[in-house]
């Protein structure tokens, strides 16, 4: 049971009834960990909903949440999706309510506190249930923290550093989340929930795949701002606990929200450093000027930043093909070169580290779609293969090209739904 704000609004109570905590397991490596179902049923914290879910979202949620941890971002992860028999009914989009057969997915986490946990306490006015809340979050997620002057505060300031992380990540590889309510943010790091979620094929900060989200407010270029605003609200419910007097909690809890700038910013550098296979920040303006380019040009996110490794070992002609104005490209990799040019390490090293955090595989949206539709009417073998494909993303086989590049234009625009 939580609260949340969804976008932008505040809901005192959530659950749309298909989600059930069945408890906590100790795994093979000694975490703790939840199981949780979706579309088991209805549950008290309904909201008219009829518990169930469809195949396709749960195994959304499955391929994406594989994907994510291949490429080293933390995630909830997917056990198995279970199909129930039954048929169940949801809206099509330019069709209307159809049967579709149902599944339950089963998914672990660190845990399921989130930000709208908090907010859920909080709304209680119960201080001592905060704390209690706030003390388990510390002793299962953070527990440094529990030795700080303030361990609230400090608890809070890693949850902080923990989601600074976690946004650098799921920018450099063109992760749109796409439903950053605060009942979706966890205390623990982790990407939860994946609906109306896709990565990029062009790049553009403006890239929005949600069919809900008409503003765009959580739009790819959002992400950072929409994370710190979330976690704002997370200081709100925490204040009680920060400090003795009013004034005193807004003034620490303010310092540590106004720091996750710096910290995005730190975690950022460190993860485009490595993409770019600079050994240091590089020159002013170096990054930004690389993703206007790509933005102004429509480039292929993922594509362009595994062909420079190949730009290293000095073929630029796929770069070039990226790209409508290849000579645009070639001023900025001047630059790009001047500041790998101190770098003692071998071509061929910086290269292939360079392949080792830049995917050739991520889940296209169009490939998702087809693997999706096949497997609601039964064919498995579609998704089986792109699950194959891209729990494996960094290195480039034979036979799978049309898993390495984008939807056609003609398959534009893309959309998604949160399944519900």
């Amino acid at each position: 049971m939580y609260a949340g704000h969804q976008f932008g609004n505040y809901s005192p109570r959530l659950g749309d009834g298909r989600a059930l905590l069945l408890g906590e397991f100790v795994d093979d490596d000694g975490s703790r960990r939840d199981l949780h179902l979706k579309g088991s049923g209805r549950t008290p914290f309904a909201r008219g909903g009829d518990g169930n879910a469809a195949v396709g979202p749960m195994l959304r949620e499955y391929v994406i949440g594989e994907a994510m941890h291949a490429l080293g971002i933390p995630t909830t992860r997917a056990l198995a999706v279970v199909a129930t028999g039954q048929q169940i009914e949801r809206e099509v989009p330019l069709v209307g309510e159809v049967p579709l057969p149902g599944a339950v997915l089963a998914r672990v986490a660190a845990s399921h506190l989130r930000v709208g946990t908090f907010q859920y306490a909080a709304a209680t006015g119960d201080t001592d249930l905060l704390a209690r809340l706030a003390a388990y979050a510390i002793d299962r997620h953070h527990p440094d923290s529990a030795t700080a002057e303030r361990p609230y505060l400090a608890l809070y300031t890693a949850v902080v550093e923990a989601q600074a992380s976690l946004i650098a990540r799921w920018m450099a590889v063109g992760f749109v989340h796409g439903v950053m309510n605060t009942d979706n943010m966890t205390i623990s790091g982790e990407t939860i929930d994946y609906g109306p979620c896709a990565f990029m094929d062009r790049h553009h900060p403006r890239t929005v795949f949600s069919s809900i989200d008409h503003g765009g407010r959580y739009a790819y270029g959002n992400q950072p701002g929409i994370a710190q605003w979330n976690l704002a609200r997370l200081a709100e419910a925490m204040l009680p606990l920060f400090a003795d007097t009013p004034d005193e909690a807004v003034a620490a809890a303010t310092d540590v929200l106004r720091s996750f700038k710096e910290r995005y910013e730190r975690h950022c550098t460190a993860v485009m450093q490595t993409k770019l296979g600079l050994t240091h920040a590089g020159p002013a303006g170096l990054v930004d000027d690389l993703l206007a380019l790509m933005a102004a040009q429509g480039v292929d996110h993922t594509q362009l930043f595994r062909s420079l490794s190949d730009v290293v070992r000095g073929d630029v002609d796929g770069t070039h093909e990226l790209f409508t104005d290849p000579a645009a490209f070639d001023t900025w990799a001047a630059r790009w070169t001047a500041a790998r040019a101190d770098d003692p390490r071998p071509v061929a090293e910086v290269a292939d580290a360079m392949d080792r955090v830049n995917p050739v595989y991520i889940p296209r949206n169009h490939l998702v779609e087809a693997a999706l539709t096949a497997a609601t009417d039964g064919d498995l073998a579609p998704f089986d293969r792109l699950v194959q494909v891209v729990t494996n993303p960094f290195e480039e086989r034979l036979g799978l090209g049309e898993y390495a590049k984008p939807a056609s234009v003609d398959e534009l625009p893309y959309r998604t739904f949160c399944g519900t």
